[in-house]
């Protein structure tokens, strides 16, 4: 199991890392520039990993590897994709450590409290009580009195999370054979 930890923790730092990433980027087509960027296109694996973990070695090892994943995704964020010069960035550091923590935790805790439910109520449940919490945090600490439209960019963004959380439902399910359930 050591191996399979080592590597959802790592996907975890990486989907933070890009996220963080792209989070800076609106999209600009169809007018969308203040309400969606591209993080929110990423950011959802980061609770199908979570889930994933929790379904199948519990919510003890599924609390590891949001541990491990929060340090090696914001020390990439700090070293790859924060300039310290620039105070948004380094506030988008700041916000994304500290929603990533509650709202993965959270998550976590939601997704064991529900495990108990047809397949697909846990992860669905958690993952959208989950990044309500982490899109509000996240832009709120990041954007709030910047200038950027971080309450439309939330929401755009929210938007996109959910959908694509309904959409992991479909990898969730598949890979559910592929771990040994607790």
């Amino acid at each position: 199991m050591s191996r399979v930890f080592i590597a959802l923790s790592f996907l975890m730092g990486l989907v933070v890392l890009s996220s963080n990433y792209l989070v800076q980027f609106p999209v600009k087509y169809y007018g969308l520039q203040d309400i969606l960027t591209y993080g929110a296109f990423t950011y959802p694996i980061a609770f199908l990993i979570t889930d994933l973990a929790n379904r199948s070695y519990g919510k003890q090892i599924a609390r590891k590897i949001v541990y491990f994943g929060f340090v090696v995704g914001i020390s990439f964020t700090l070293f790859f994709s924060t300039n310290f010069s620039d105070l948004i960035s380094v506030r988008i550091a700041i916000g994304s450590g500290t929603a990533f923590i509650v709202a993965q935790l959270l998550d976590v805790q939601i997704f064991d409290k529900l495990r108990e439910k047809s397949w697909y109520v846990a992860p669905l449940s958690s993952s959208v009580i989950g990044s309500t919490v982490d899109t509000f945090l996240f832009f709120s600490i990041s954007f709030y009195a910047t200038g950027v439209p971080w309450f439309t960019l939330s929401l755009g963004d929210l938007a996109i999370k959910l959908f694509v959380t309904l959409v992991m439902l479909i990898p969730f399910r598949l890979l559910l054979g592929t771990f040994k359930p607790v």
